[in-house]
């Protein structure tokens, strides 16, 4: 079902997640206490002594060096910051009534000799609070601190000069914070303000992150190709055409994908060829109905088949191809008239190379041909010359002329043979092997030119069927999407223009005469 898709699917998973999130930070901050919360954690623990036990050497010049029982001495400086998300003042420090300090820094094994306090930028006045009278105190291997108030972010530091023990012995602050925790902090780096929001928040904010980009994937990787409207169920063939026989391929392809049940076969070989076939099934069909056959069609059908029915479906262009060890790019019309006359044997009478002319040709099926007569020469091409496209089997013929089958032979051949021209369809973003385009008088094919260029080699597209078929069939569905919707996509892709479009309504409509 299209409710169950993976990207709804993820789509409700985000909206729940935000929902809960949302509801659930909204408790923890009506319901739970905002924590206090000290933290610690040891910046420099360092050897100064010259204790061989240390397994580290100490360079020692001055006091250290002269200063009795510093054979072990250690320097370690500690931090102490108000990580939490709240103020801690002197009343929440807990402990005995009448305890002046708040906290105690326990160093294991060692034994505390001198110490000095820093503060933060900011936060002269804490200086107040280490006296004596405050709670100062050193002894042994402890050193209480008085109950110093600290805003969110401020921190202080101990320097501390100690003996007894080596470097890394355990180092422990503790005391007790009303609705609050003193505990060691190894989530910043030194110095690092704390991160501004716990680790809950972090979490929640990946998680919709990780949502929120795998539904955008989704969306941009789907197939968002609307299916062809009225799908219909059966086996249909396409014939005819080979210039529009990609776009043929492409349009069975997707129809095929879209509508369940629905089998298109694509078989051109030719517009004449697929014309007579349409109306030879239509007659033997009889009074059974119209057969599960379209043919394409480049240009009008020829006369005498008047039970065959016209939908005009684009405008298609064609392109003349030379080979590449012809380096022209541009022909006059003249000219490849002249050309396909036998006026012009050798491409040098043109300022090309010293090399004959080969006219590689379709069969007398081909639309492609029929157009190019009718729409470039005006006259029908001369007489095959050539069965191999190479051997002159007729010595009188001013030129090698010869005819293939399908326009992927002749594109092979122009490109294979020095000399060789030849036409096909034009096929956007292809560059022919050993070939390339010729314009003619300056202009190009181009569909998105050809309502303004003077270029000649064009003709409608016309999809024939045999009377009209059912309204539910196939071949009326698949009409249907060859004409409108993502099919107009597909032509256009492949470098015709669809009848359905303004443009192309205009030249589909007039007619090309």
């Amino acid at each position: 079902m299209e409710w169950f898709s993976a990207e709804n699917i993820v789509a409700v998973f985000t909206a729940v997640l935000g929902v809960l999130a949302s509801v659930g930070v909204l408790w923890y901050e009506r319901r739970v206490p905002r924590r206090k919360r000290i933290g610690y954690r040891v910046q420099m623990d360092t050897p100064i002594g010259s204790d061989a036990g240390q397994a580290r050497a100490n360079v020692r010049l001055g006091l250290f060096d002269e200063t009795p029982d510093m054979a072990d001495a250690t320097l370690v400086l500690l931090r102490i910051e108000n990580d939490g998300s709240q103020s801690v003042g002197r009343g929440d420090y807990t402990g005995p009534d009448g305890q002046l300090h708040g906290l105690v820094v326990e160093f294991t094994e060692r034994r505390v000799r001198g110490v000095a306090v820093t503060h933060s930028p900011g936060a002269d006045h804490l200086m107040d609070h280490f006296t004596p009278s405050e709670g100062l105190r050193g002894s042994g291997s402890l050193i209480r601190l008085p109950r110093v108030p600290l805003n969110r972010g401020e921190h202080f530091k101990l320097l501390v000069l100690l003996t007894g023990s080596h470097v890394g012995s355990p180092i422990r602050v503790t005391g007790g914070i009303r609705d609050g925790e003193v505990r060691p902090n190894t989530a910043a780096r030194p110095d690092e303000k704390p991160p501004l929001f716990g680790r809950a928040a972090r979490s929640i904010t990946v998680a919709l992150t990780v949502c929120v980009v795998t539904l955008a994937s989704i969306i941009l990787v789907r197939n968002d190709t609307r299916p062809p409207i009225g799908c219909a169920r059966g086996e249909l063939t396409v014939t005819g055409s080979t210039a529009f026989e990609p776009v043929l391929h492409e349009l069975a392809e997707k129809y095929g994908k879209a509508c369940d049940g629905a089998t298109i076969t694509v078989d051109p070989h030719g517009s004449t060829a697929g014309i007579r076939e349409l109306a030879q099934r239509g007659a033997e069909a009889g009074k059974s109905g119209s057969p599960a056959f379209v043919a394409l069609s480049d240009g009008p059908k020829p006369g005498g088949f008047p039970q065959l029915r016209e939908n005009r479906v684009a405008v298609s262009l064609f392109r003349l191809v030379v080979n590449d060890k012809v380096p022209l790019r541009n022909l006059t019309h003249d000219t490849v008239r002249a050309l396909y006359r036998g006026d012009i044997r050798n491409w040098k009478q043109l300022g090309g190379p010293d090399l004959p002319v080969l006219l590689v040709s379709r069969d007398a099926n081909s639309g492609t041909r029929e157009v190019f007569q009718r729409r470039v020469l005006g006259r029908n091409e001369p007489a095959q010359s050539s069965r191999d496209c190479t051997t002159k089997d007729d010595p009188q013929a001013p030129v090698i002329r010869c005819e293939l089958d399908s326009t992927d032979q002749v594109l092979a051949e122009v490109g294979r043979l020095d000399g060789a021209i030849g036409y096909s369809e034009l096929r956007t973003g292809t560059k022919p092997a050993g070939a390339h385009q010729l314009a003619i008088d300056g202009a190009v094919p181009s569909a998105d030119t050809i309502g303004t260029s003077s270029y000649p080699y064009r003709e409608i597209e016309y999809a024939y069927t045999y009377g009209s078929p059912p309204a539910d069939s196939l071949a009326s569905s698949f009409l249907a999407y060859l004409s409108r919707g993502s099919g107009q996509d597909v032509i256009r892709t492949h470098g015709h223009l669809p009848c359905a479009t303004p443009e192309g309504l205009r030249i589909c409509g007039e007619g090309e005469g």
